[in-house]
């Protein structure tokens, strides 16, 4: 059946889109989540059009073949892994910027524009998109809208889900499905754009997108403090989120992430930080008036030195920081990077709570974090060749989780289900919510073709 599967997407697709020798196919077996895992494809597709995109998907409907969709593989879940004797349909070529309209303040993009180029380019036309992932300069749009993306301003403007306006879809049979629309306001029928955004490729595989945009936020500045204990920094990212501030960042780096980035890049951070909070405004005039009020709650909660970027410079080298957290992190070892999200009333529980699951099961842990959201990205470290070490931080990966869901949170704010979670997914939402979710998976994918295995055990 392989070589007619073959020969089938030879003859349908160009010359060039269809992969198939091991040595190349093998870049695209996972994405950044080493530790699922990922099986040998047996082709990679390269389409550039929606009407390329047709034809797999018929093809493999047809043979009933398993299809990984893939934009940069930048996840952290192992949604972009791929099966044994799938397809990957790796979507980076359908990279066009279609349109950016001031007017209507929507950009219509292909999956596969990186969200970095997007947003120079409509900076460029004075509009701002905000969805900013820490992998921004890498990941693709079509990435972040399957896994509804965060970043480091979403404390002030939302996730990816809160900016896409309507999708192009091609569905498991090869139909295609366009839902959603380009004005502001809309509410006729179900809301099938939500429920696409999220789905990590199970449901269909995106070819188009419309993305609402924001005029060009004013000049920014930051504010970093530095505190003496992680209790103190939280009273102080809650007080000022109750203060009525609106800051456009607000990051939380505990004394294990501060020491890695400083280790990895000499960025001036002190080494005896026991918790940094790094805090942004972009009301431009107003921007300093907002960052002496935050400095000064922060020093009013305990910090012990509170530092106000003076320039776009100097913030910008504070922004570099924050940004360098998952490639200082990955120096100390190997890594599995949680992803709970929880009230912020409840946040410093959860971060006493990893210190405490860190000390049982005798591993070093990570946790940074978007704490204006409540959203933490605590990070197991150890030594992937010591097979006592890998068990013990697999134990300490489903504590944080349980800790989270008995916090009133949930086990992925932004990163995803994908592989690495899918078995915590039921234990969050329940057997009603569990079936649910399959009925909505055979609604739309009937052969369970689309990404197998992803988000549902």
């Amino acid at each position: 059946m392989a070589d007619g599967v073959l020969a089938e997407l030879a003859a349908a697709l160009p010359a060039g889109s269809v992969l198939t020798e091991p040595a190349g196919t093998a870049a695209y077996r996972r994405d950044e989540a080493s530790f699922c895992p990922s099986g040998a494809p047996l082709a990679v597709l390269r389409p550039t059009t929606t009407e390329q995109v047709q034809r797999a998907m018929r093809i493999a409907t047809a043979h009933r073949v398993p299809v990984v969709p893939q934009g940069a593989r930048t996840g952290l879940s192992g949604a972009a892994n791929a099966v044994d004797g799938g397809l990957v349909l790796a979507l980076t070529r359908m990279d066009g910027i279609l349109e950016i309209d001031p007017a209507d303040q929507v950009a219509v993009v292909e999956p596969g524009v990186v969200n970095a180029v997007l947003s120079r380019a409509v900076a460029a036309k004075g509009l701002y998109y905000p969805p900013d992932p820490s992998s921004w300069e890498m990941s693709t749009i079509g990435g972040n809208i399957a896994t509804n993306a965060g970043g480091l301003c979403c404390v002030k403007y939302g996730v990816t889900g809160d900016f896409v306006r309507g999708l192009e879809v091609v569905t498991a049979s090869g139909e295609v499905l366009r839902t959603g629309r380009r004005t502001a306001k809309g509410v006729a029928g179900y809301d099938l754009t939500r429920l696409l955004v999220g789905s990590e490729g199970t449901l269909g595989v995106i070819t188009r997108a419309t993305l609402a945009l924001r005029p060009a936020p004013e000049a920014a500045l930051t504010v970093a403090a530095v505190f003496g204990s992680p209790a103190d920094a939280l009273g102080a990212a809650s007080r000022i989120m109750t203060a009525g501030l609106r800051p456009s960042l607000l990051e939380f780096l505990d004394s294990v992430t501060v020491r890695a980035i400083q280790d990895y890049r000499d960025m001036g951070l002190p080494e005896g930080a026991q918790a940094l909070l790094l805090a942004q405004s972009d009301r431009g005039p107003r921007a300093a008036e907002d960052v002496t009020a935050i400095g000064r709650i922060c020093a009013e909660a305990g910090a012990l030195d509170v530092a106000e970027a003076s320039d776009a410079a100097e913030a910008s080298m504070l922004m570099e920081a924050r940004r360098l957290v998952n490639a200082a992190i990955e120096r100390l070892g190997a890594t599995l990077i949680d992803d709970v999200a929880v009230p912020r009333a409840r946040l410093v529980d959860l971060v006493e709570g990893i210190g405490a699951i860190a000390a049982e099961h005798r591993v070093r842990v990570s946790c940074p974090g978007h704490v204006g959201d409540g959203n933490m990205h605590p990070t197991v470290i150890f030594d992937r060749g010591d097979p006592a070490a890998v068990e013990r931080a697999e134990r300490a990966f489903g504590a944080i989780m349980q800790l989270g869901l008995s916090l009133g949170g949930t086990i992925t704010g932004e990163h995803g289900v994908g592989v690495l979670k899918r078995d915590w997914l039921a234990k969050e939402i329940g057997p009603l919510g569990t079936r649910l979710h399959r009925d909505i998976k055979a609604a739309f994918d009937p052969l369970g073709i689309l990404n197998p295995g992803k988000v549902l055990a």
